[in-house]
């Protein structure tokens, strides 16, 4: 018998999220360890804000709906405030009642440089490190490091003669400089980062990956990496230039150092690090260099390359690569949406964060017990 479409919507609905949202459903695992986190920034967060005036949105809410905006690869705040709306199992992950009327996304905006700044999102990125490391599942001695490229959100026209006047009109052709996007003609034009500065975005600077490939305006972002099960354990960017990735892994393998007082550490590189400054510079900190041979000039010989660790290193130092291709297709990195070094920083550690995540989920990874 054929059922007749029901035209009226019940008054009352007894039911919640947690009744919607199945046991297996992969977020719920991730939502534990993230609430597990966010308990003990409380202190942190009640340090941001006013102790009198409106009540805000909880801040706790704001970056849950941000761990979701990243997972999902949602590409604006505006579209994650559409589908917090009407969505419910974003509803359930944000903590957000079904009666609660949603924000509008320029809440976001306003509390950005709160709540992603690299205070708060470095101190959750290292408690969601804590409690991997509580399931053991981090390795204490085996690393390995690299750095990428990330794309500024500043156009290539923006890039002008540090000397040039503000109104200054660059334009070239028909169009001349009218318009918010002018004709402008580099050919024989030398630029450098020495010479000209982004309008745009200052700290950003002009660089490229290898001989061949395309110049653009960019950060440079690092990660280290743990050998056994390929979490990253630490973060950092800087300002795209020759030396950045040997001098952030170094800072990144003394904050390693400082949590690991004992034991010797070995971390896997590629060529790039194969350098005397590098290779001295990670002894002194009692850590073994197990960084990619030359042919010629190598930095490192036989007392390096002949230890079986060596090799097992340069096999899995490859798995550092895995993060940077999840951070730029699913992570929002492929094209930076913020500017400025310490907005860029904040970002990326976060992104960082939620790869983290998950990770751990399928690793299935429970929340550290206290």
């Amino acid at each position: 018998m054929r059922g007749d479409e029901e035209r009226q919507e019940g008054f009352i609905i007894l039911s919640s999220g947690e009744d919607r949202v199945p046991e297996d459903h992969p977020l719920r695992k991730i939502r534990l360890t993230v609430d597990r986190a966010l308990s003990e920034m409380g202190p942190l967060f009640d340090s941001l804000y006013a102790s009198a005036g409106r009540t805000s949105i909880p801040p706790e809410y704001l970056l849950r709906a941000q761990v979701l905006k990243v997972l999902y690869a949602i590409p604006s705040e505006r579209k994650l405030c559409e589908h917090l709306t009407y969505n419910l199992l974003f509803r359930w992950f944000v903590g957000l009642p079904f009666s609660e009327e949603m924000w509008d996304h320029s809440t976001f905006t306003k509390n950005r440089d709160r709540l992603l700044s690299p205070e708060v999102t470095r101190t959750f990125f290292e408690l969601i490190r804590t409690q991997a490391e509580a399931r053991k599942l981090l390795s204490k001695e085996h690393f390995s490091v690299d750095g990428t490229l990330l794309e500024a959100a500043a156009s290539l026209k923006s890039f002008r003669p540090k000397e040039e006047s503000e109104g200054e009109d660059r334009g070239d052709g028909p169009s001349g400089g009218e318009g918010r996007n002018p004709i402008i003609d580099f050919h024989e034009e030398r630029r450098s980062n020495k010479t000209h500065a982004s309008r745009t975005d200052p700290d950003c600077r002009l660089a490229r990956k290898g001989a061949g490939k395309e110049a653009k305006l960019c950060y440079a972002g690092h990660i280290l990496v743990e050998n056994r099960h390929g979490l990253i354990v630490d973060v950092e960017v800087t300002q795209a230039t020759g030396t950045a990735e040997r001098e952030a892994a170094l800072l990144m393998l003394e904050r390693e150092r400082r949590r690991r007082r004992k034991g010797r550490l070995t971390v896997g590189a590629d060529r790039g690090y194969n350098t005397k400054d590098f290779v001295k510079e990670t002894r002194t900190l009692k850590v073994t260099p197990h960084v990619a041979e030359k042919k010629k000039g190598s930095a490192i010989d036989g007392r390096t390359t002949t230890w079986e660790g060596y090799g097992v290193s340069q096999r899995r130092r490859k798995i550092v690569e895995e993060p940077f291709g999840w951070l730029k297709t699913v992570g929002g990195l492929g094209k930076l949406l913020v500017r400025g070094l310490e907005k860029v920083r904040g970002e990326v550690t976060f992104a960082a964060t939620c790869f983290n995540l998950v990770r751990l989920k399928n690793l299935e990874a429970e929340p550290a017990l206290s």
